[in-house]
């Protein structure tokens, strides 16, 4: 049964609690831990079972150094290709395909209203969320579906990593109304070298990504004519 399938929840804060949590641990997003977590539980968008597994992220962040997990996160999702939030390198990884799937997806937003900042990439997972979270739920869900097998992928490659991490694509696929099923992941090669492959998947291009249907710092979609707003919910 899907999650939206006839009364839908409000899900707005819990897609940007969730892009932030996919962000760089850095001071202010670690500061603002208990914020996020206090927001996913007020929405509940999601289930017992998941809100727990995320709380178990949230509490192990706490707990990290700073430096160690700055690191973590680096190595996780900066050095690999079937981690990457860029959602593209899934499906076009270097070839001449991305440019204009990019565009596409920037379009996508614009007609919705919004707007990139500069330097943000359109493909970047934390940026559709953000987008998303603007969305009515069903739309809002509609949109994560058709890119529920990519969210897949990077949630089989975090739970082969025994990341805490694939709770937040877990939560994902929850909130798309798709099963997170952690299937086999083939080993790869440095980032570096993996570019040189074929591409890995052609099943996703953006010309099914209309509306209604990587840096380190927060993410911001900003409003044509409007003050930009934060990430935090």
């Amino acid at each position: 049964m899907k999650l939206f399938a006839s009364s839908p929840k409000p899900v707005a804060r819990s897609l940007r609690v969730l892009a932030r949590l996919l962000s760089y641990p850095d001071s202010p997003l670690r500061q603002h831990l208990p914020e996020l977590q206090a927001a996913l539980h007020q929405e509940q968008a999601l289930g017992a079972a998941r809100l727990a597994e995320l709380d178990g992220l949230i509490a192990h962040l706490q707990r990290q150094a700073p430096l160690e997990a700055e690191a973590d996160y680096v190595q996780l999702f900066d050095s690999g290709r079937r981690t990457a939030l860029c959602l593209f390198e899934h499906v076009h990884g270097d070839s001449r395909e991305r440019g204009p799937a990019m565009i596409d997806l920037a379009q996508t937003y614009e007609k919705g209203g919004l707007y990139l900042a500069e330097g943000e990439m359109p493909d970047d997972l934390r940026v559709l969320l953000e987008f998303c979270s603007t969305q009515p739920p069903k739309e809002a869900a509609s949109f994560l579906s058709e890119i529920a097998h990519l969210l897949n992928v990077i949630f089989s490659a975090l739970v082969q990593r025994q990341s805490r991490y694939a709770s937040v694509l877990g939560a994902l696929l929850d909130l798309a109304g798709h099963p997170a099923e952690a299937v086999p992941i083939a080993a790869e090669e440095p980032l570096d070298e993996s570019w040189q492959e074929p591409v890995a998947f052609d099943g996703c291009g953006s010309a099914g990504q209309r509306p209604g249907s990587s840096q380190t710092q927060p993410i911001h979609l900003v409003r044509r004519n409007a003050p930009r707003t934060g990430a935090t919910p």
